[in-house]
């Protein structure tokens, strides 16, 4: 079953038993950069610089990415380019959400209501179908632990992780400094051709920039 860059995060957020979100804001910024990741390495959309575009509307056959990339669509309608940090900042409280349905309507995790205090409605995303995230997990294990050269998109994963700096999420066991080391190393690394380190480059600059941006509004 082929998953998104964006649900691949969400798998690793999510606690498997309980369903509930871990490190809800990093993990939110790291959705929202693997949507506009993705759409980059498919053609769809470009970021230069800071700027980012719409540069082909044909559909991707991917129900999460599709959806994020009309949205993105409407909102730089008559704006021809507008930042990707502005972007991020505005898709990652609902990119989550859409990213998680997703993974409900394929049966990788299952939606649970239920309400605390006996008041106040909550849902929680427990895991149904295992296989997903024990195969996510083995291909970050050969690469960040066992020093295989990644693919594209392992790298980008490991990339989008090490920018929001989710490494605990990834490896709640792991050799903290050995995990980032590495996981720093396949980012800068010459795994791929140029266009496409520089897609994630990018990306993970604009994520940069929006976390900076939002602790300073909050403070």
């Amino acid at each position: 079953m082929a998953v998104t860059l964006a649900e691949e995060i969400v798998l690793l957020s999510l606690d498997d038993e309980s369903g509930s979100a871990q490190q809800r804001q990093a993990a939110g910024w790291a959705v929202a950069g693997g949507i506009l990741l993705e759409l980059v390495l498919a053609g769809r959309v470009s970021v230069t610089g800071e700027r980012l575009e719409v540069t082909d509307t044909t559909p991707t056959g991917e129900p999460l990415l599709d959806g994020r990339a009309a949205l993105m669509a409407t909102w730089l309608r008559g704006r021809g380019r507008r930042r990707a940090t502005d972007w991020l900042a505005h898709d990652q409280p609902k990119a989550v959400s859409a990213a998680v349905e997703v993974l409900c309507r394929r049966g990788v995790v299952a939606e649970e209501k239920r309400k605390v205090l006996g008041m106040f409605p909550v849902r929680r995303y427990p895991e149904a179908d295992g296989t997903v995230e024990r195969e996510l997990r083995d291909r970050l294990r050969a690469v960040v632990l066992d020093g295989a050269e990644p693919d594209t998109r392992t790298a980008g994963l490991i990339a989008l992780i090490h920018a929001a700096k989710l490494h605990a999420l990834a490896f709640p066991d792991g050799e903290r400094k050995r995990v980032t080391a590495r996981m720093a190393e396949v980012a800068e690394g010459q795994w791929a051709a140029t266009s496409v380190r520089q897609a994630i480059r990018d990306t993970q600059a604009a994520m940069a920039a929006v976390a900076v941006l939002t602790v300073t509004a909050v403070s």
